[in-house]
């Protein structure tokens, strides 16, 4: 899936084994979202732990939410009253006022509890700003999932339990390997491929639907 795009990290918050319990992620290129806007859903994997002793087989979830991004002349719905912002000091770059100043933004959305933090601009207020810009992204995502659900009589859940049985894809490294699409029936037995980017077959197939 070598389609050109570039990516910077905009927040990550890091675990005591060298992953992470979230990160966010903006993916610069030719048509992103509408590539990868299927992707958002729970992702099974099923591994040998790395922190058993007894070599025993570990199912972990992860939630991928993928949103468009907005510019800047867009015209922001969200009122003032209806957000909070929280600031904290930064961990990613940006010079010298990392970890001098709380350059690092945590807005909330109060009626949704939608919540977005960004912290890989330089100053406060331009975290504050692309923030925003996300969480109206999110806005608008939910709010077209529940127009769309609403056309074909379904309702939808404001939120999805990260848990087995809900998720979109699963990824088996033991005791067999093979990535499957839970929602076409895709499934590939070249697994490294599809860890290293390459999802165009999955892609393709959900759109297809």
């Amino acid at each position: 899936m070598n389609k050109g795009w570039s990516f910077k990290t905009i927040h990550e918050n890091t675990n005591d084994h060298g992953g992470y319990r979230n990160i966010t992620i903006e993916i610069e290129g030719k048509n992103v979202y509408g590539t990868l806007r299927n992707e958002s859903g729970v992702h099974r994997l099923v591994r040998i732990s790395p922190f058993s002793s007894k070599d025993l087989r570990h199912t972990s979830f992860s939630m991928v939410e993928v949103i468009p991004k907005f510019e800047k002349s867009h015209k922001t719905q969200i009122r003032p009253e209806d957000i909070k912002v929280e600031t904290s000091k930064s961990s990613g770059p940006g010079g010298q006022n990392v970890n001098k100043r709380e350059t690092a933004v945590r807005v909330v959305h109060i009626p949704t509890n939608l919540a977005v933090h960004v912290e890989s601009e330089r100053s406060q207020a331009q975290n504050k700003e692309k923030a925003i810009q996300m969480l109206e992204a999110k806005l608008y995502k939910q709010q077209e999932e529940e127009r769309k659900a609403k056309e074909k009589g379904m309702y939808i859940s404001k939120t999805t339990q990260i848990e087995w049985g809900n998720q979109i894809r699963s990824y088996v490294l033991h005791p067999y390997k093979m990535v499957k699409d839970h929602r076409t029936d895709v499934e590939t037995s070249q697994i490294e491929k599809v860890l290293n980017g390459e999802l165009d077959e999955f892609i393709e197939a959900e759109k297809a639907l």
